[in-house]
């Protein structure tokens, strides 16, 4: 079978709207959907995402194909998950017509990104996806969360969330996803795109990220949970130190000082100057935040039965 790429296969702004005039399709806010019209865009994407012909990539959100057509000259296969039913419907008749030597290595799962937790086939190898703006992070997350095979990532995202996922400790916009982003992986800016290359044009510039799988997990003792909930504490409240911020998280802003000095970190610091592995030790250090806020109250409480004892809320 030929790999060779084909140049009349891609979609431009034409073939674009002609496809949305036949399925009558209208891009909605709703679902943060901007379509790519420039064939040069999409293989500029594929290019930077380090595509290989054994790849076996999932694209999230493929709309009407363009970058679905554009990762199929080069990847061995490709599974888009699409939400929207008149487009999951169309998508393999167009892949089917347009790139016929490669339909067969193509799979459309018609589901929410948010919902999958498998796909069909062999293991994704890369995810490559231009991420609706309203649910960019958190399908990110879920995705690198549930598919640990993937190793290598590019995402196009609004230009404000792409600083956010690839900024380091320090920064002003260095916060929840960028910490959350870098348990997983090595994150970077991968360029910026211009507004004129989607329909409709969006009212901000777009900016691509690259995240390279760790080779090794973050070595800590704490789960992924236990880490992500000191991170969301942390940044809850951006101004406090971390003293008050995660005093709430610990029972106590005793006990938040105990589980911070235990794991090396100042009590007066503040979420935005932490690395990852720094957010790991807190979680880790849990234990000896909960004896010291058992500590600090007083009277302690009497003892209760055990069938008095509540339930521990699902998720903590």
């Amino acid at each position: 079978m030929s790999t060779d790429p084909l140049p009349d296969a891609l979609l431009g702004p034409a073939e674009i709207r002609e496809l949305a005039a036949a399925l009558n399709v209208r891009p909605t806010k709703q679902r943060g959907q901007n379509f790519v019209i420039d064939a040069n865009t999409v293989r500029r994407i594929v290019r930077t995402a380090d595509v290989r012909p054994d790849d076996v990539v999932v694209e999230v959100g493929p709309g009407l194909g363009s970058l679905t057509l554009a990762l199929l000259e080069v990847a061995d296969r490709v599974t888009a998950v699409e939400i929207d039913d008149t487009l999951a419907s169309a998508l393999p008749a167009t892949v089917a017509a347009r790139m016929p030597t490669r339909a067969d290595r193509f799979a459309l799962v018609h589901s929410d990104a948010m919902q999958v937790t498998e796909l069909p086939g062999p293991a994704p190898t890369a995810l490559v996806a231009n991420l609706p703006y309203n649910v960019a992070v958190p399908v990110l997350l879920h995705m690198l969360e549930h598919f640990p095979s993937i190793e290598r990532t590019l995402v196009m995202v609004q230009a404000e969330v792409a600083d956010r996922l690839a900024a380091a400790p320090g920064s002003k916009v260095y916060g929840v996803p960028s910490v959350k982003a870098n348990w997983y992986a090595e994150v970077k800016r991968a360029g910026s795109i211009g507004r004129t290359v989607f329909w409709p044009a969006p009212n901000v510039d777009s900016g691509l990220v690259a995240l390279t799988r760790r080779t090794e997990p973050l070595k800590t003792t704490a789960d992924r949970r236990e880490v992500f909930a000191v991170v969301d504490a942390a940044f809850a409240q951006r101004r406090k130190t971390l003293r008050a911020a995660l005093a709430g998280w610990a029972g106590s802003a005793a006990a938040a000082e105990a589980a911070l000095v235990a794991a090396g970190v100042s009590p007066q610091a503040r979420g935005e100057s932490l690395t990852v592995e720094e957010f790991a030790r807190i979680a880790e250090n849990k234990v000896a935040a909960e004896g010291a806020g058992q500590d600090a109250q007083a009277p302690k409480a009497p003892a209760v039965r055990s069938y008095d004892t509540p339930h521990e809320e699902p998720g903590r």
